[in-house]
């Protein structure tokens, strides 16, 4: 008799899966939305949509960019060429969005295209820009402006963004812990304060390498920003087109000066610190140089975080804890997701690995100052013959 051999599971390729999960979101929501940057990431997204949205004759497929101003003169380019296609409705939007500043503690944040510093913009406005948005206002963030864009009287609306658990550990784990009745929707998320909006990641189990792969295969246009980076021997995961100021991004400031000389030399009056930051960021002096090799072994960087705290004098405690209360409050204006522990969260940046370098810089400060009391204590002690 013969053998019954049982049938082997032949695993779908991680385009393959982002193809079914942009079709669930044409299936299940009244409007489909791309959210562009102009990155590697969500190129992927879009093309992937417009192929969907071709299929289901659900043309133009709306395309939503958030200009963030001191970007590469590539990367403006491709959202122009982008712009000019028949098959989408591109809104870019120029206004003065809200984003940290990690170069200077006198200038903690800045505004993507604020009047008010009109004279120091890195470069014009594109002529498609999009310069007032009703109910917006100074200090809001990407995630505040979309909803007044695709408002309730739009129904179910689908936002897909190009974010990656391969950058994001977070995410990953959030993926991974969900019940296997649930994993084929995992992609999907709440967005905060919209609950006509779902957020969607159709490549978040990509690789790095999945999203170069896939514009060589398919012909895709792409950013010819990450051909400059390239060329000057960035490795290809630390390739970013976004503005560098953020506290992460920061350690990529130098890139900048080497790749657009000419867009530098603007950038570094932009904001209050670039200059100083582009030499020193991956330094000790802004607590960008913690590295895998200082966290404790079995330790997570939020416990190493709170043990740094545990350890201070109690006359120093209330400084620190503070300083990372605020940064807890930042991330939750911003979303209601967990902090992430190594790697920023998407909408906030924070991480407890960059909330860490505030408890160790912390340590350090009030540790060199209980050396320097207890070094003045030694010394008074000896002048009056209480030491030998």
């Amino acid at each position: 008799m013969a053998k019954v051999r049982k049938q082997r599971r032949v695993e779908k390729s991680c385009y393959d899966l982002a193809v079914e999960r942009v079709e669930k979101c044409f299936d299940r929501f009244d409007k489909v939305v791309v959210s562009f940057s102009g990155g590697k990431d969500s190129t992927a997204c879009l093309q992937i949509a417009l192929d969907a949205a071709t299929r289901r004759n659900a043309l133009p497929l709306e395309v939503v960019s958030f200009d963030e101003e001191a970007i590469p003169p590539d990367t403006v380019e491709y959202m122009d060429r982008v712009s000019q296609r028949g098959d989408v409705n591109f809104r870019w939007y120029c206004i003065p969005i809200e984003h940290r500043n990690a170069c200077s503690e006198k200038q903690p944040v800045w505004y993507t295209w604020g009047e008010e510093d009109r004279c120091k913009w890195v470069r014009e406005l594109p002529s498609q820009a999009i310069t007032n948005l009703p109910g917006f206002k100074r200090g809001m963030a990407i995630p505040d402006a979309i909803p007044l864009i695709y408002g309730p009287s739009m129904g179910n609306v689908c936002v897909i963004m190009g974010i990656r658990c391969q950058e994001s550990m977070s995410r990953y784990r959030a993926v991974a812990s969900k019940p296997a009745s649930v994993t084929d929707d995992a992609f999907l998320g709440a967005f905060d304060g919209a609950k006509w909006i779902t957020k969607a990641y159709p490549i978040y189990d990509w690789s790095t390498d999945d999203v170069w792969r896939a514009p060589g295969l398919m012909g895709w246009d792409y950013n010819r920003a990450y051909d400059v980076m390239e060329k000057a021997g960035i490795p290809r995961n630390r390739q970013r087109c976004a503005p560098p100021f953020g506290e992460q991004p920061i350690r990529g400031l130098h890139t900048f000066k080497t790749c657009w000389p000419g867009l530098w030399s603007k950038m570094v009056g932009r904001v209050a610190g670039a200059a100083t930051a582009a030499r020193y960021a991956n330094t000790g002096l802004y607590g960008c140089g913690l590295s895998d090799e200082d966290l404790p072994l079995g330790k997570t960087w939020q416990q190493h975080t709170l043990d740094l705290i545990s350890r201070l004098e109690e006359s120093a405690k209330p400084e620190v804890a503070d300083a990372v209360s605020m940064l807890m409050r930042m991330h939750r204006g911003r979303t209601n997701d967990a902090l992430p522990d190594d790697e920023p969260h998407p909408l906030s940046g924070y991480c407890w690995k960059f909330i860490c370098v505030v408890a160790k810089v912390g340590s350090n400060k009030f540790g060199r100052q209980t050396q320097k009391v207890n070094s003045k204590a030694i010394l008074a002690r000896r002048k009056n013959g209480i030491l030998s």
